[in-house]
């Protein structure tokens, strides 16, 4: 008998875990980052589960999905080539924002406020460059 309480005890406190840490971050963590876009039904039914058996972990799991964007699902290209993206830079080295925000729409079909003045650049390193197959122009 108490063999049986305490799988009954693991098996809810694994099931507890899983709901607290959010289904569709857990399952999708490459939809994080999403501002909009249609409902993943799947996510949406597992999260609602979590609600069922606990009402708490359950709401804190829709709020994380909702939160991080990982119930959305993926609705077409988001990624761009980084041979694309050479246009954008300069002879001196330097990212022209205009033609950045020009080739991320015409390729993403998303228009990205690139101009906003809370927008943080970093600048990148050699070795960022080589990873992506890129050589410096400067």
């Amino acid at each position: 008998m108490r063999t049986h309480s305490r799988i009954i005890g693991g098996v809810l406190a694994i099931s507890l875990l899983s709901q607290l840490a959010a289904c569709g971050t857990l399952f999708y963590p490459d939809r994080r980052g999403q501002i909009d876009g249609k409902i993943d039904p799947a996510v949406a039914a597992m999260d609602a589960i979590g609600i069922l058996f606990f009402v708490i972990p359950g709401l804190i799991a829709f709020g994380i999905d909702f939160a991080t964007g990982a119930i959305y699902l993926p609705d077409g290209k988001y990624a761009v080539a980084p041979a694309a993206l050479q246009d954008a830079i300069g002879a001196d080295g330097r990212v022209d924002a205009a033609k950045l925000k020009a080739i991320i729409s015409r390729e993403t079909g998303r228009d990205l406020p690139l101009d906003d003045p809370r927008l943080i650049q970093h600048s990148g390193s050699l070795q960022q460059l080589a990873a992506y197959g890129l050589r410096p122009a400067a």
